[in-house]
Order: C-alpha cells, then structure tokens, then sequence
C-alpha cells in the first residue's frame, strides 16, 4: 500500500512539472486573476483601486519582464476587457499609476501588443 502512495505521488509530481508553463512565462489566468480584485474599480467612476488591486497590478509589472511576456499580458488584459463592455476606459488607463505600478503597456482595449 506504501508503495502504490509513493507511485501515486512520484506521478502527480512529475504531471505538475510537465503541465507547469516555463520559468518566466506569463498565462492568461494568471493576469486575469491578478485583475479580479479591479473590477469594482474599472466599472465604477474612479476614486481609490483597492489594495487587492494594486497588489495585482504590480504582480502583473514583476511576472512580465521580458518583451513576450509583456505581449502576453497585454493581449490578455485587451481579451479581458472584451468581456467585461462595462470597463470604463478612463479608470483602466488610471489604474496602474494609481497602484504606483507603471507597466509598459497601458491597459486599453485599442493598444496595439505587438509594438
């Protein structure tokens, strides 16, 4: 019964390494759930981001540090604003300066990710 335990876990470890994406490579989840805690922010009239927030926005300026993560995470952000219409653009643009987190790509639904 031990062993069949080991095998069990040796397996589940070795799916997770293989599913992992690699060191340095930014997901669409990732920046999605990093915003979450935005959205009462981008659709309402401004004011103060929450602290959960700018905790995501700065998590998004750390996990994209190279030019193919930025295009990632700016694609991603773009995706995400098409399925939430009630974003209001002038909070989005707002948002990372008001979280002290300049990225370097504005959060808009019309930047283009690819410069």
């Amino acid at each position: 019964m031990k062993a069949v335990a080991v095998a069990v876990a040796v397996v589940a470890a070795v799916i997770q390494v293989m599913a992992r994406p690699a060191e340095g490579t930014i997901t669409c989840g990732q920046v999605k759930m990093a915003l979450a805690p935005c959205m009462p922010y981008l659709t309402s009239q401004g004011g103060t981001p929450p602290p959960g927030c700018c905790a995501g926005v700065k998590a998004i300026e750390t996990m994209a540090t190279n030019a193919a993560d930025k295009q990632v995470a700016c694609s991603c952000i773009k995706e995400a604003a098409a399925e939430f219409p009630n974003v209001r653009d002038d909070s989005a643009t707002q948002l990372p300066g008001k979280c002290g987190a300049p990225l370097d790509f504005p959060i808009s639904p019309n930047f283009d990710c690819k410069r």
